[in-house]
Order: C-alpha cells, then structure tokens, then sequence
C-alpha cells in the first residue's frame, strides 16, 4: 500500500481508485437528466422508455448469450434504472421560458428572513404577532412544517391553521429520502391542502427551513423536481385564480423554540414507524448513498492498514 496515504487521509484525499469509482457510479444517474426521446434512452431496456418501437441496437435485442458477456457503462446505467424513480423532466411545461412562475407572477410570493442580529424575542413577537392578525382573517392559511428522519424513514408533517376551524395536520412516511426532500415535501403536503380551499387568498408558510422553500423558485435545480414541479403547479392555480393571491415563506429557526413550530417539530419525532423496503429510490438519495458508501469503505481501507499512524 503506498505510504502516500497517509498524507491522502490527513488531507481528506479519498484514494483516486476510489475516486474514479465514484464518478463513474454517479455518471450511470446523469442519464435520467436526458429527455425520453434521447437515443441513450431508446438503447435502454424497452420498459424504461416510452418508445413501442425497439431500436435495432437495444440492449433488448441482445440473445442470453451476448449479454453475459457485455461488460459495459451502458449496460451498468440500465441496471441503475432498475433501482431510481424516474423524477427528472427536462421539458415539463412548469420550467419553459414564459410559463414559470417567476415570469407571470413575481410579485405574489416573498420570503420574509430571520435578522439573525436582532434579538430573538424580536423575532418570536413578530411570529406571534403575525398569527393573531392572521388568525381574524378568514381567507389566511397559516402552515407550520417540519421533517425529521429516523432509522432512514422520514416523517412529513404540516399544521394548517385557518380562521374559526380546528387544526388540520398532514402526516406522510418514506424511506430512503434526503433531509432536503423530506423538508421539501412537508412544505408541498401543507400548500397542497391549503390550495385546495377556494376561500382561501393568502398562505403563509412558517418553516425552519427556509433555504429549502427557495429551491421551489430555483430554476437550475433537477434533484428535487418530482416536489418543486408538484408546488409549482399548486401554487400557478392558486395565483390564476385571483391576481391578490398571495404566499409568503416565514423563517423560524429552531432555536428560537416558538411554541407553534415546537408543536410541529415534537410530532414529527414522535412517530416510530416499521421500515418497509421499497423497491426503489429517489435519484439524490441514491447518489448519497453511492458517495457514503465509498467513503465507508476508505475508512475500513485506512483502519486496516498496517501503515496507520506511520
């Protein structure tokens, strides 16, 4: 073993064996960014596509005999498939030029930040202050989320507090998801439920999470398209249907220990679900999992050597 890797561990330099294979595990995922009638697509097994035809040089076509002895990056990308949920839409119509949001209706939502140098009952006084007002107005929907993960299984869940009606809340499990898409999805279950109501013209979002509600606007973003297409759709009915609709996203650190958010924040670890393996994964959970598990198995590597701490 070289001695350089020592100097490679000190550094928090993976071995380039390693790291070769974790650009090469994470190039087989690249291809759900490509659209379905790519050609990389249609060589893929037919059930990936949405194509009837077989191409002539589909994996497919290939006898028993011909596949065992492909070894071959293509061939690894499709068994990847065989594993991912297909979440990523190049062309969905949410994110062409002149129909997203931020180009027909920039001026119905904002994000309202936390001072982090103001004192932090300021900030409670406001919050408080903020679900009084709100709390006499009839068409106001107050939604408090929060997200926590367990033993790998994510539990979602939103308060939804409206004037002169009891609390409504939102409770969803999954497995194998990111904390990002776990806080992702609580926010899309609570604008979800407030939208659906017709007499409701503003929503407020309270979250601890605030830099999360800001990838639903992030037009570069593909991880978390499958939730961000989803609150987008949402959110283009709700500010079609009156141009005084409005949404706002209220930061609330953890920290403060706001009563409101601590309710929230208490039943979503109050949950102990069985763990139900699914068949597949979400795409960025998967591409984490790759990337720990080689780190994982570089730290057995460097612990088993017998040139640690030569």
């Amino acid at each position: 073993m070289s001695p350089s890797l020592g100097i490679e561990a000190i550094a928090g330099l993976i071995p380039i064996k390693l790291h070769l294979q974790k650009l090469g595990k994470r190039s087989q995922l690249q291809a759900h960014f490509l659209p379905t009638n790519h050609l990389i697509w249609m060589i893929m097994k037919s059930y990936h596509g949405t194509h009837k035809l077989q191409h002539p040089i589909s994996l497919d076509a290939l006898t028993n005999r011909q596949r065992s002895h492909v070894k071959d990056h293509l061939v690894d990308t499709n068994n990847r498939f065989n594993g991912i949920f297909s979440s990523f839409s190049p062309l969905h119509s949410e994110l062409l030029p002149s129909l997203r949001i931020i180009d027909n209706f920039s001026d119905q939502f904002s994000f309202n930040l936390c001072d982090k140098e103001k004192n932090n009952k300021i900030r409670l006084q406001q919050l408080d202050n903020m679900v009084i007002e709100s709390s006499n107005s009839p068409s106001t929907a107050i939604i408090i989320t929060d997200a926590s993960i367990k033993n790998d299984i994510a539990t979602f869940i939103s308060h939804m507090h409206t004037f002169n009606s009891p609390l409504i809340k939102t409770l969803h499990h999954a497995v194998f998801v990111t904390s990002t898409e776990a806080e992702l999805f609580a926010i899309r279950c609570g604008i979800n439920q407030a939208s659906n109501q017709e007499d409701i013209s503003k929503i407020i979002v309270i979250t601890d999470s605030i830099h999360i509600a800001k990838k639903i606007f992030d037009l570069l973003l593909y991880l978390y398209q499958i939730h961000v297409v989803a609150i987008l759709n949402k959110l283009c009915k709700l500010f079609i249907r009156n141009q005084n609709n409005l949404i706002e996203f209220q930061e609330c650190p953890s920290q403060l220990n706001w009563s409101l958010h601590k309710v929230v924040d208490k039943d979503s670890k109050a949950f102990n679900p069985l763990l139900v393996f699914p068949c597949k994964m979400l795409w960025d959970f998967s591409r984490k999992t790759e990337c720990d598990n080689i780190i994982n198995n570089w730290k057995m590597t460097f612990q088993a050597s017998d040139l640690k701490g030569r």
